[in-house]
């Protein structure tokens, strides 16, 4: 008579023989770019795009090859036009960028910290954030006079509120239990704010500081097509009156560039300050 194994033996046989190693999937989700997709896809667009145009697809009066633009931006870089426009622009960006941004900070923090400021700025914000802030060029004419003020302005206030909101809203993401800890070790509220809030508020600060880069350029852009002599909005707005194409796409080119460097020191921003993601 034959022996039979025990059925809890049976039992471990089994599994041993239909086990399968199982893949790790506990390390969070952390999509990153890969580092030369995104370069090989423009690559390939602007080989279809320089074919199509070579190949008499497309009338090159409507969509000049970016051999043609190449040319364009060549000769603008070398008749000194195309730094004096850009140079506009850069310093319009970025005095009303700075303007905005500091007095958004400040106010984003006054919302989200105390009682009062919250229940007076926020009524103001959602009243003014959705009015195109261009719209208010002309009356900032009116105020300011005819010069880059009004043009500061209106970039100044389209960055404010947009820095307002990722501010505080950030404020608002700091987790409570972490305040009440240094609260309750009789920590002062100046380093609360430095050592808590402000590590806690900043991914939603550098957020914010994206948007209103991109924001800060259309702005600018629509400013110097309405009242600029110089600027790359005020080139753009001139080569297509004039219907030249392959200088209006290398404007268009241009701010395209500008907007990538900017978002990439953006980047290298966020990898210093946020170091601990």
């Amino acid at each position: 008579m034959l022996d039979r194994a025990p059925q809890g033996t049976q039992d471990e046989a089994k599994d041993k023989a239909g086990s399968r190693p199982v893949t790790f999937r506990g390390a969070g989700f952390t999509p990153s770019a890969g580092r030369y997709s995104g370069w090989i896809a423009l690559a390939l667009v602007i080989a279809f795009w320089q074919l199509a145009g070579s190949a008499g697809w497309v009338n090159a009066l409507f969509l000049p090859p970016p051999s043609a633009i190449a040319v364009a931006i060549y000769k603008l870089a070398l008749s000194g036009a195309l730094w004096q426009h850009l140079s506009w622009s850069v310093m319009r960006i970025g005095s009303g960028w700075i303007l905005g941004t500091a007095a958004g900070v400040i106010v984003g923090f006054g919302i989200g910290l105390s009682t009062l400021a919250r229940g007076v700025g926020i009524t103001f914000i959602s009243a003014l954030f959705p009015i195109p802030k261009i719209a208010l060029l002309p009356l900032l004419i009116l105020w300011l006079g005819i010069g880059e003020e009004p043009k500061i302005a209106t970039i100044a206030l389209g960055v404010f509120f947009s820095t307002a909101i990722s501010v505080y809203s950030g404020v608002d993401a700091v987790p409570r239990n972490l305040i009440r800890m240094a609260q309750s070790f009789n920590v002062p509220f100046h380093l609360i704010v430095r050592r808590v809030i402000w590590p806690g508020a900043l991914p939603s600060i550098l957020a914010g500081f994206r948007i209103t880069a991109s924001v800060a350029l259309l702005l600018v852009v629509s400013a110097e097509m309405i009242g600029a002599q110089y600027g790359i909005g005020a080139f753009v707005l001139q080569a297509g009156n004039l219907m030249q194409t392959d200088q209006l796409l290398a404007g268009v080119v241009i701010l395209s560039v500008f907007g990538l460097v900017v978002g990439k020191g953006i980047n290298l921003l966020e990898a210093r300050l946020l170091h601990w993601r």
